[in-house]
C-alpha cells in the first residue's frame, strides 16, 4: 500500500506540473465506448496491454499468475502484464495515450479517476459496465459512484483497503486489559490509561500519511465532518469536527499515550517489537511478515466520535482512450477485467479486499484469511477518496496539517485553518486547469 503514500506525495506535483499541458492531451476517444458483448469476446486475436503499479509484496507473484491463467483460458486474448511504480504510471500515461502507445487497460486509485477523465485519457465505460452486468449493488456502498465523473462512468472497482486497529495482545495482557479489541471509544481510552499506568505508551501517533493522515480522516468522519464541500470547491477539514479529530491525536501525545516525534512506520514497528499495544493501520498490514512472530489481532477502529467512520482507499480498472484505440482491444480488456474480478478471492493475499461483493462476501474468504473479518465489517461505514480532477494536491495539505499539529508546531486549529486555506486555493487552481 506504499502506492498510496507515493500518490499523495508525488502525484500532487505531477498534476500541478502537467495539468495545463495535459488538458489538451485528449485523444478524442474520451467520449466513445467500445462494443462489448457480455463477458465474452469473439473478435480477432489481440494482445491487451495492462499497466499496474503492483511491484511489492505478494502482488508481483499473484498478478502474473492470474494473467497466465486468463491467457491460458482465452485463446483469442493475450494480456501483457506491465508493472511499474505508481508514480511512473501517473507521469507516463498522458503522453503515452496521446501517442497511441498507452495501455489498453490499467489500474488506478479512486482519486485518479476524475483527473484522468478530465485529461481525456479514459474511455467512458457506461456501456462496458452495463454489458458486463455491473451495477452499484455489486460493490461496497459509495464505491461505484467514485468511478464517475460528470455523470459518466470511467472505471470499475477492483479492490478496497480500509484502515483498522492492530493489537499486540501480549502487551495488553501484561497490562491486565480484558477487552483489548473493544471498539467502544471510552473503553479504548480506558485501555490506554491502563497501559500508561504500566509504563506503556499504548498508541503511537505520527504525522505522516502512514498512518496519521488516515487516522485523522477516520476521526473526522466519526465527528460528522468531511474533507471538502459537496462540489469540491472548498476544503472543510478545518471544521469543528476536524479540530476535535486532530485534538484527539495531539492529546494522545500530551497525555502520554504516545511519544513525541514518532518516525515514519515507527508505530507499526513498535507494535511488532512489543513497545506499544495499538496501531491504526491499513488492511495491507495483515500480510506483513514482521507480524508473524507477534501475538496480534486486528479489529475495527474504535469509535472515538459520535458515529462510526473509517478511511478507505480503492483501486479501480480504467479503459484508456489511446489515439487510434482499437475497439477490439478494449472489448477484450473488458472481458479480462470481468474475469479478474470474478477470480479475485486470492487478492486478499496481497492485503487488499476484493471489491466484488459476491467474491468478498463468500464465507471461504474469511475462512482462509480470518484477520480480514473486522475490515469487512467496516465497509458499510467506510469513506472513499474524493472525486475531483487534481485532488491529490489538495489532499496533500491534510498531511501538512496533521504533521504541523502532531509535531507541536501549531495548535490543531491553526494547522487545519492554514492547510485548509491553501487546499481551497489549490482546488480553485484545479478547476481553472481542468475545467468544471
Amino acid at each position: 500500500m506504499r502506492k498510496h503514500l507515493a500518490k499523495r506525495v508525488v502525484a500532487a506535483a505531477l498534476t500541478v506540473g502537467l495539468g495545463v499541458a495535459l488538458t489538451a492531451c485528449s485523444s478524442g476517444g474520451g467520449g466513445t465506448t467500445a462494443s462489448v458483448s457480455g463477458g465474452a469476446y469473439k473478435g480477432p486475436k489481440v494482445t491487451v496491454t495492462f499497466w499496474n503499479g503492483w511491484t511489492g509484496g505478494a502482488a508481483p507473484v499473484l498478478v502474473p499468475k492470474l494473467v497466465s491463467q486468463f491467457n491460458a483460458s482465452h485463446k483469442n486474448i493475450q494480456v501483457k502484464d506491465v508493472p511499474m511504480q505508481w508514480g511512473d504510471i501517473s507521469s507516463k500515461l498522458p503522453l503515452a495515450v496521446k501517442a497511441g502507445k498507452g495501455p489498453d487497460v490499467a489500474v488506478g486509485h479512486g482519486d485518479d479517476i476524475a483527473t484522468y477523465a478530465a485529461q481525456g485519457l479514459l474511455l467512458k465505460s457506461d456501456k462496458i459496465v452495463k454489458s458486463l452486468g455491473y451495477t452499484a449493488s455489486d460493490f461496497p456502498k459509495g464505491l461505484f459512484a467514485g468511478n464517475q465523473y460528470k455523470g459518466d462512468q470511467y472505471g470499475i472497482p477492483w479492490s478496497v483497503t480500509p484502515l483498522g486497529l492492530y493489537v499486540n495482545k501480549d502487551v495488553t495482557t501484561k497490562a491486565g486489559i480484558t477487552d483489548p479489541t473493544t471498539t467502544d471509544g471510552a473503553k479504548y481510552i480506558a485501555n490506554l490509561d491502563a497501559l500508561k499506568a504500566k509504563g506503556v505508551q499504548g498508541e503511537w501517533v505520527d504525522g505522516y500519511v502512514f498512518t496519521g493522515t488516515f487516522e485523522f480522516e477516520s476521526l473526522l468522519y466519526q465527528y460528522g465532518g468531511d474533507l471538502f464541500n459537496g462540489d469540491v470547491s472548498k476544503a472543510t477539514f478545518d471544521s469543528p469536527a476536524g479540530v476535535k479529530a486532530l485534538t484527539y491525536m495531539t492529546d494522545a501525545i500530551k497525555k502520554g499515550y504516545s511519544p513525541k516525534n514518532v518516525a515514519q512506520d515507527g508505530n507499526i514497528n513498535a507494535l511488532v517489537k512489543g513497545d506499544t499495544a495499538y496501531n491504526w493501520n491499513g488492511v495491507w498490514q495483515t500480510t506483513n511478515d514482521a507480524l508473524s512472530k507477534t501475538n496480534w489481532e486486528a479489529t475495527e477502529v474504535p469509535q472515538i466520535g459520535t458515529q462510526k467512520g473509517v478511511w478507505a482507499s480503492s483501486t479501480d480498472w480504467e479503459f484508456l482512450a489511446n489515439k487510434g484505440q482499437d475497439t477490439n482491444k478494449t472489448a477484450a480488456a473488458a472481458v479480462f477485467v470481468k474475469w479478474m474480478n470474478d477470480h479475485s478471492s486470492g487478492w486478499a493475499a496481497t492485503g487488499e479486499l476484493p471489491a466484488n461483493n459476491k467474491v468478498r462476501n463468500d464465507p471461504s474468504l474469511v475462512a482462509k484469511y480470518p484477520h480480514l473479518k473486522p475490515f469487512l465489517a467496516e465497509l458499510p461505514y467506510a469513506h472513499y477518496e474524493t472525486v475531483a480532477p487534481g485532488i491529490t494536491n489538495a489532499e496533500a495539505e491534510i498531511t501538512t496539517a496533521v504533521n504541523n499539529a502532531v509535531l507541536g508546531k501549531m495548535t490543531p486549529k491553526q494547522a487545519l485553518d492554514a492547510s485548509a486555506a491553501q487546499a481551497t486555493k489549490l482546488l480553485a487552481q484545479n478547476k481553472a486547469t481542468y475545467g468544471g
